[in-house]
């Protein structure tokens, strides 16, 4: 098969366009045909290289992978070749007490398609029948792929950790990000007020449009004054933080009394720093949150399916230019997802 092969971290340039393997389905495997498979900013991160991780080489990344099923391995009956398939990112060990009490995000074996094992920038792709998801029949595959990983770790971030209440206010950082798309649909669909930041009046444009209320330029305003300002000076109940150590502070300084803050990244830094006095006088929640669980994404992709929930896809390359596609998503100009097609 054709795939993209790292074998070393670095930059974009690492990333080639050649032959591998063809995976074998294992009992209770699958392999998938890919068609499309959505960036993440975790593929940056895996193709740069994490500090005190060593990831084995050579590595195929992508974890939000849509196709159709190519081959079952011994004992899989759930799916059958030819079958349209959406496929969870998250591969976990099933058996332990995390995965079977349905909380598989917390599984210490926890893994994503792409990070310690092959992903989906290939043509095809090998992952536990488990992982196969109902395929959103209104999408195409480049929408389909769009939409895993981002919602499935909005929804976990904003209902399970931060419990979002019908009416409250809510901070989403990063707008023309994948999961911050993700995260103002989620937080509108609970009758959420929803003040969103971008960088660019086209992105914030595009943030109204997904159902925004109110909007601030992070290059242009101050974050936490500009809440204050849209807020009667009260703050926010919860703010959606993935960014890091650029908007730490302005996010802190933006919750109301009683808020939760809860973040899934540090795309800017990972030192953040916390005034204590303010944290329990302002009886404050920090929340962090990783990744969902199996059955949160089944929810999500029932919203998906009713067109409550809708992937925004910024912009389709082939996959034989993942090099390029890594480079438009490290420099910030989408909205949405970046999507191979293969």
């Amino acid at each position: 098969m054709k795939a993209i092969v790292m074998r070393e971290h670095g930059g974009p340039e690492v990333l080639k366009y050649m032959d591998a393997a063809d995976p074998v389905a294992r009992a209770g495997e699958i392999v998938v045909r890919v068609r499309a498979c959505a960036l993440n900013h975790l593929d940056l991160w895996v193709r740069r290289g994490l500090p005190g991780l060593a990831f084995p080489m050579p590595h195929i990344p992508g974890s939000d992978i849509a196709g159709e099923i190519a081959s079952v391995g011994e004992g899989v009956k759930s799916v059958k070749p030819g079958q349209k398939v959406l496929l969870a990112p998250g591969v976990t060990c099933g058996k332990c007490l995390a995965c079977l009490s349905g909380n598989d995000n917390k599984c210490r074996e926890f893994t994503n398609l792409g990070y310690m094992i092959d992903g989906g920038c290939a043509e095809f792709v090998r992952c536990p029948e488990v992982n196969c998801l109902p395929y959103p029949e209104n999408l195409s595959f480049e929408q389909a792929a769009a939409v895993p990983l981002v919602f499935q770790t909005a929804w976990h971030m904003l209902v399970a950790r931060a419990q979002l209440q019908p009416g409250e206010q809510v901070l989403v950082l990063g707008a023309g990000s994948g999961v911050g798309s993700a995260a103002i649909q989620i937080a509108k669909f609970f009758g959420a007020r929803v003040i969103a930041t971008a960088g660019t009046d086209e992105k914030l444009a595009r943030a109204k449009e997904l159902g925004a209320d109110e909007v601030i330029n992070h290059h242009t305003q101050k974050i936490a004054a500009e809440v204050r300002r849209l807020t009667a000076k009260r703050g926010v109940d919860v703010v959606f933080e993935h960014v890091g150590t650029a908007t730490w502070e302005d996010s802190f300084n933006s919750l109301a009394v009683g808020g939760r803050l809860v973040t899934c990244g540090s795309t800017t830094g990972f030192d953040a720093k916390v005034d204590l006095r303010f944290l329990f006088a302002k009886q404050l929640s920090l929340l962090g949150s990783y990744m969902g669980t199996k059955t949160e994404l089944h929810t999500v992709l029932k919203l998906v399916a009713q067109g409550r929930l809708k992937p925004v896809v910024d912009k389709v390359m082939p996959l034989a230019e993942c090099s390029a596609a890594h480079a438009y998503l490290e420099a910030g100009k989408q909205f949405g997802k970046v999507v191979l097609s293969v």
